[in-house]
């Protein structure tokens, strides 16, 4: 009499074997190998969905074998006192020299921090609405693309403006600026000075990119002619300045030298 064949437990890990075994002819990873092909030729949104599925499973499959190699590995864990060097210290001398660079580091910083108080140090936000006036352009007018600065602006010497078709930020002519009533808070003197550059609108860092001068603005200005040295001698070229005024409104720009 011959014997039933022998059946394996119907787990899910099995599940592959109880079919070859009922299933002459086909080995055990027969369906896993055709799933293989069948995904080699998803294409479009279909293999974009399986791909990101297999990756999360992928993904998931070696965080698991991630915590069973640590659960496995043997760690040891020694109790470290308090202020203990490492091996390649243990030669070296102690010194207070780092110490000292790092208060030297932190002092320098504060000095740096407070050397530029503004005189105006918070202003009043000023909205895109008001800051840029929307330009219809188009057979139709239909295009809404085109934005026109309604504040004073900088803008360099060496400025080219693009092709009117690609021009997105429009700067008016007559609201350009390239002098500046510069302010010595010390000297009590006021100097009609050449903007160099716009550093930072507090608006924004596009406002600063498009060089628009609104109040609370810090410009660089030339201080050449003021005669300014450096403890090492050498001639001050530009030194900031804060703009104190309302340029649109007032048609000149008046700002206060930090010094």
């Amino acid at each position: 009499m011959v014997s039933p064949p022998r059946l394996l437990p119907a787990t899910a890990s099995n599940l592959t074997s109880l079919r070859a075994q009922f299933l002459p002819g086909f080995t055990a990873d027969h369906l896993s190998t055709r799933e293989s092909f069948r995904f080699l030729v998803l294409l479009g949104a279909k293999g974009k969905r399986f791909a990101k599925k297999r990756y999360a499973e992928k993904a998931q499959m070696k965080k698991t074998l991630k915590m069973h190699d640590e659960s496995t590995s043997r760690q040891k864990v020694e109790d470290v006192q308090e202020g203990a060097l490492p091996p390649y210290l243990l030669d070296r001398d102690q010194t207070q020299r780092a110490k000292v660079l790092s208060n030297t580091i932190k002092q320098k910083r504060m000095e740096k921090a407070g050397k530029w108080e503004v005189p105006l140090p918070k202003v009043r936000p000023v909205a895109e609405e008001e800051m840029f006036k929307v330009l219809r352009t188009g057979k139709r007018k239909t295009k809404q693309w085109k934005r026109m600065v309604t504040k004073a602006t900088f803008v360099g010497p060496g400025f080219t403006r693009k092709p009117p078709k690609y021009e997105r930020f429009i700067r008016p002519t007559g609201l350009r600026f390239t002098k500046a009533h510069v302010t010595h808070p010390e000297l009590k003197c006021t100097f009609n000075l050449d903007i160099i550059s716009v550093k930072k609108n507090p608006n924004g860092q596009m406002y600063s990119t498009l060089g628009v001068l609104t109040r609370g603005t810090i410009i660089e200005v030339n201080v050449s002619e003021l005669g300014l040295v450096t403890p090492a001698g050498k001639v001050v070229w530009g030194k900031y300045a804060q703009v104190t005024n309302n340029p649109e409104n007032d048609g000149c720009i008046n700002a206060v030298l930090l010094v």
